[in-house]
């Protein structure tokens, strides 16, 4: 007897006042479950009107999952490493192989490593044509230069920058009351950008961890000239091309659901980037070559018009795995840290708690503790905020700022 059925007579006799225990331990019999199940089964009946099992969530392989696999060479076992590799829930082995073999079995075409190696082998050929200006030399240059060159995004003197549509304030964390300042490197990066978007070529932002780089580059954008957007794209964790060409697709704002093949997806984004475009990937160290290359062909394909800024702490290092990449950066620019010339102006303008510190005491902080990095007088700037707030009489010496130091700077 099935469930439903079984169900359906116990309710009727529930609802005719003759249902009893043994009723219950009977139909359980049949039904060979235990009692209490038959129990949560009339339950179910009455509170969600239910009388069938519920319905398990059906395991589907994304198309990054078939992409993965298919560079695999079928190999299920490889796929389960990546997916325990890339962290998350991961279903089991077996359960891989039983979606796999369905939807095989269903049509799904999978090609086997030596279709794959071919078109790998394509894909580097049509590279290595573009490198060579063969592919089209005219149609890409024509579309390379159809742009009109854009002002110049030469900053104004040191100031405030408010938050504007292009979200110039966006992931760059600062403690209540503190406001970005214009400062000589946000100046000359602003520069860079500018050269960068005027011929349609890349720039790289580099320097070590905390000196404001990605600050720099989104107050460049303050002020985008007319005919220009600017695009943030993330770099995901453990990055491939095929997360990369889902992050730009969830950051250009494409409509629809994500394309199931790779090649339709590209098609899109390339659509998209038709326009005028800076696309500004940040933490662009993490990026392997694989996804340089990327990168690059997206900048190479005739329809695009892009201006690729690349930053982040050892970027520079990354780019030069990829030469012909490499080639095409109209500007290094490196975000030194501040000089002590300009520390007092700096830190004054960035934070008012500063203003009444003298310049001499200024020197000293940055001497002992903060070295030029923007991101650790942030850090010093919040504790002192807290500091001040919460213990009574507190005041700005130097005893309490030497506390403060043990607490940003990283133990030996």
């Amino acid at each position: 007897m099935s469930r439903s059925v079984l169900v359906a007579r116990l309710l009727e006799l529930e609802a005719a006042g003759a249902l009893t225990t043994a009723h219950v331990r009977a139909g359980a019999q049949v039904g060979g479950v235990n009692v209490r199940t038959v129990w949560r089964w009339l339950d179910a009946a009455r509170t969600e009107g239910r009388m069938e099992p519920r319905p398990r969530a059906r395991l589907e392989l994304s198309d990054q999952m078939w992409e993965v696999l298919a560079q695999a060479g079928g190999n299920v076992a490889a796929l389960h490493r990546h997916l325990k590799a890339a962290g998350g829930e991961v279903p089991s082995l077996a359960s891989l192989h039983r979606v796999v073999r369905r939807d095989l079995q269903a049509g799904r075409v999978l090609p086997d490593r030596a279709v794959a190696r071919r078109e790998r082998e394509e894909q580097q050929t049509r590279q290595a044509l573009a490198d060579l200006a063969l592919a089209g030399p005219s149609e890409a240059g024509a579309a390379k230069t159809s742009t009109p060159p854009p002002p110049c995004l030469v900053p104004e003197a040191t100031g405030s920058l408010p938050v504007g549509e292009n979200c110039a304030l966006a992931g760059v964390a600062l403690p209540a009351g503190g406001q970005l300042v214009r400062t000589s490197s946000v100046r000359a990066v602003a520069e860079a950008v500018g050269q960068a978007m005027a011929t349609q070529g890349a720039v790289c932002v580099f320097g070590n961890p905390g000196r404001g780089k990605t600050a720099a580059v989104r107050m460049a954008f303050s002020e985008v000239p007319p005919g220009w957007k600017v695009t943030w794209v993330p770099v995901p964790v453990r990055p491939s091309v095929a997360g990369m060409r889902r992050a730009l697709f969830d950051a250009l704002a494409l409509a629809g659901r994500f394309p199931h093949t790779s090649a339709l997806a590209d098609a899109a984004v390339t659509e998209a980037l038709g326009e005028a475009r800076v696309l500004v990937v940040d933490e662009a160290q993490r990026l392997p070559v694989p996804c340089l290359e990327y990168l690059q062909s997206l900048w190479d394909h005739p329809g695009t018009r892009i201006t690729l800024v690349l930053c982040g702490a050892g970027s520079e290092r990354s780019l030069a795995r990829l030469p012909q990449l490499a080639s095409r950066v109209v500007a290094w620019q490196e975000v030194p840290r501040l000089t002590g010339a300009e520390v007092a102006t700096v830190v004054t303008g960035f934070h008012p708690l500063w203003r009444t510190v003298p310049a001499p005491d200024l020197t000293w902080i940055d001497r002992s503790c903060a070295h030029g990095t923007f991101r650790t007088w942030a850090a010093l700037t919040a504790h002192l905020q807290n500091a001040l707030l919460t213990t009574a009489g507190a005041s700005i010496d130097r005893a309490l700022l030497r506390r403060l130091f043990q607490r940003v700077a990283p133990p030996l």
